[in-house]
């Protein structure tokens, strides 16, 4: 069975991690799977609204670090770019559904959604730094106007995690309910926004997000070139022996 469901009902297109053995840890197959899926639904006349959704324990680990290591992203037209930039360029309504952990690109993909409906369990966390990487997806951008500056240091700088309470109220999430409640619940919401007239949609959608599209694109490729830099770096490659070798990492030297 794939890594990604592909479900298109109503108007909607539903996006499923599946790989919950590796916690849905991103694949690079993956992030290819879920660009090109965004790619096609932006023009289908039968898509009008996108989900994104995991399972009731776990939305999404992140990276998967052991592919990470061994085939680590290229430049700007790797997978994880292409999906990145296909999120945040998708016209049409797009809605999450998380419920546990959220790391990562995990936390950062959901900058990118119009509506967003949480677990009373999700933990959203963007541990960059602690992995002697930087911030990606225009998080550094999207995260300080969202949160405020402290508390977005807090979650970049310290890699703290944010709880659901916490992240409804800077506005990450839009509602909390019990896990089992949420992918059925966010289901009712896109197919509400499915019935109303998509023109309207796409245009009010565009009005919101406005100028900054394509200050959020720059700023992912800016993101994405020093990322791929320190990737290469001594902190990087201690954080990744360590989380691979079950330890702390040892920065005292870097």
């Amino acid at each position: 069975m794939s890594d990604i469901l592909e479900h298109t009902e109503a108007g909607v297109l539903t996006l499923t991690f599946n790989r919950p053995q590796r916690k849905n840890a991103l694949t690079a197959a993956m992030y290819a799977q879920l660009a090109a899926a965004l790619v096609r639904a932006a023009d289908d006349a039968a898509v009008r609204v996108a989900v994104i959704q995991g399972q009731e324990a776990m939305f999404c680990a992140g990276n998967d670090i052991e592919e990470f290591l061994q085939q680590p992203p290229t430049g700007l037209d790797s997978p994880v770019f292409q999906f990145l930039r296909a999120i945040a360029t998708f016209p049409k309504p797009l809605v999450a559904a998380v419920c546990g952990p959220a790391v990562g690109i995990g936390t950062t993909l959901l900058f990118h959604c119009d509506l967003v409906y949480a677990g009373d369990n999700a933990a959203f966390s963007m541990p960059f730094v602690n992995l002697g990487l930087c911030a990606e997806g225009a998080s550094s951008l999207i995260a300080p106007q969202m949160f405020g500056y402290h508390r977005a240091a807090e979650a970049l700088l310290l890699g703290e995690p944010i709880y659901a309470d916490a992240a409804l109220e800077v506005g990450l999430v839009n509602k909390i309910l019990p896990p089992a409640e949420v992918n059925a619940y966010t289901q009712q919401v896109a197919r509400k926004l499915a019935a109303k007239p998509l023109t309207s949609l796409v245009e009010t959608k565009r009005l919101m997000k406005g100028a900054q599209q394509e200050t959020v694109l720059q700023r992912m490729a800016e993101e994405g070139a020093i990322f791929g830099r320190m990737l290469r770096e001594p902190a990087a490659k201690e954080a990744f022996s360590a989380f691979l070798e079950k330890r702390t990492p040892d920065f005292s030297r870097l």
